[in-house]
């Protein structure tokens, strides 16, 4: 299997790109997914001008490649576009639908809460929904406070729902196509910071099962568990440690829904201290779910309290200094280590 040097941005177009071709009945739906403006300008319409793709370019050249009828534009109306992928997923199409902003999600919240997670179980399981919700979390490009929340653990919280939130380009890729070839709806969660990291990904497809963590360092003192770009400031704070003699651990769950309890678990108990680092939320939020979890179920194997690392529990500030102070970093990841490590 070749590979290349990609993006985490080149990375998710690959896989939908790939998919597309592979499976007809993959559609996507979404608003500005080419960035056209279909009907006023006849040589984007005539496929001489390749539409830019998005606010930040992730479905580019998609459309010139499979046309208005894979390529869905729509109005801004989320409730329209979760819907009518709901509605396509029912009728054996696999729609890949796109908020844009994960923040848009309350404006939709009906259709996936209360109706497409919920299709297999009320129709007695003869009901399949391969629904796939992609959308932009996190902060760090002073968004502000509509632009720039990481709700994943909101849809974490819905029986029926998978929920993914990709560090990397490599899982980013596998993952997608994971979650399009998946009969369930899944949310799927891409950190806005993370469009232009670059990592080995493979040419051909291939497929990352959910609910297999991923250790990104070994180590023997401390476990870090870690989501999103969550986990490349633990992967930071994991290599500075190791240079005054603390050997660390970081755990990337990938996925939030369903979890690695058994990975998280083993960690836990090999090393007996953990840190939590979650951009979600500073109440229940995806860090207490899991702190949650390692106090029930490996309570015996803790050499000193868990230490979690969130935001404080307010909207995320749009400005630049002070929405830096608000996100966890590497350096409050590393004091909370040395707290564990000296508790």
């Amino acid at each position: 299997m070749t590979t290349s040097k990609t993006t985490y941005r080149e990375a998710i177009k690959a896989a939908l790109a790939q998919e597309m071709e592979r499976d007809a009945t993959v559609v996507q739906i979404g608003e500005d997914l080419r960035g056209g403006q279909a009907g006023t300008n006849p040589e984007l319409e005539s496929g001489k001008l390749e539409a830019f793709g998005g606010v930040l370019g992730v479905t580019k050249g998609l459309w010139t490649e499979f046309g208005s009828d894979r390529v869905i534009d729509t109005p801004i109306t989320e409730s329209a576009i979760i819907g009518m992928a709901a509605g396509a997923a029912l009728t054996g199409l696999r729609p890949v639908a796109e908020l844009m902003f994960m923040d848009f999600f309350g404006v939709c919240y009906d259709a996936l809460y209360n109706q497409a997670a919920k299709f297999r179980y009320m129709f007695g399981g003869k009901a399949r929904t391969p629904l796939v919700v992609r959308g932009m979390i996190g902060a760090g490009f002073s968004a502000a406070a509509q632009h720039s929340q990481s709700p994943y653990n909101v849809f974490a919280a819905v029986p029926g729902l998978k929920v993914v939130a990709p560090s990397n380009a490599y899982d980013a890729k596998g993952l997608l196509i994971q979650a399009i070839r998946d009969d369930d709806p899944v949310v799927f969660c891409e950190h806005k910071t993370l469009y232009d990291l670059k990592g080995e990904v493979p040419d051909e497809p291939y497929t990352i099962p959910f609910g297999v963590a991923n250790y990104t360092r070994e180590g023997t003192d401390v476990t870090i568990i870690a989501l999103s770009a969550m986990v490349n400031a633990a992967n930071t704070a994991a290599d500075k440690l190791a240079t005054e003699g603390i050997s660390v651990e970081v755990v990337d769950p990938r996925t939030v829904s369903p979890l690695d309890e058994e990975g998280i678990l083993e960690s836990v108990a090999s090393t007996g201290r953990v840190v939590i680092v979650d951009e979600s939320a500073a109440r229940c939020g995806f860090g207490h779910d899991v702190a949650a979890l390692i106090a029930t179920k490996a309570f015996g194997s803790l050499k000193a309290p868990i230490e979690l690392v969130t935001p404080p529990h307010t909207p995320v500030p749009f400005s630049p200094v002070l929405e830096q102070a608000w996100l966890p970093n590497a350096a409050r990841i590393e004091a909370a280590v040395r707290k564990v490590v000296t508790a």
